[in-house]
């Protein structure tokens, strides 16, 4: 059974509410995770708290319990030259780092000729998450 401490390999398919899926492992190399560390989304890994290998549940999640409302304050305006020329493009994932060398995801939201909106929110954000998991292993 998982319980904080487990170590737990999961696989999963993400669907979005237009059910596009946002992501999946299945066929692939299982997630493994520690329960209680909060290396997953904390509301995920409430749900998945008692349950044994074999077990599958799909876990249904609001915005505000996977990566939270779009936040205004995410956007930030941007002189074209520092994107690179390829990139200009609606919708093109850019990667970003800050000094400690952690990552993060940047969208490009807006292209005009004096200005590039990027959009600095997780690319999930404002979206309800839908988990279809299976628990494959407990440790």
């Amino acid at each position: 059974m998982i319980e904080d401490g487990s170590k737990v390999s999961i696989e999963y398919t993400l669907t979005l509410d237009d059910g596009s899926t946002a992501d999946t492992n299945v066929g692939g190399e299982p997630l493994v995770y520690n329960q209680g560390q909060q290396e997953i989304l904390p509301a995920l890994e409430e749900a998945l708290v008692g349950l044994a290998a074999g077990d599958t549940k799909k876990v249904m999640l609001t915005a505000e319990e996977g990566y939270g409302q779009v936040d205004p304050d995410g956007f930030q305006d941007v002189e074209p030259d520092i994107v690179p020329e390829d990139a200009r493009t609606v919708g093109t994932m850019l990667v970003a780092s800050d000094p400690e060398g952690n990552q993060q995801p940047i969208r490009v939201h807006e292209v005009a000729d004096d200005k590039i909106v990027l959009d600095f929110n997780h690319p999930l954000a404002g979206e309800a998450l839908t988990f279809d998991i299976k628990i494959l292993e407990i440790e």
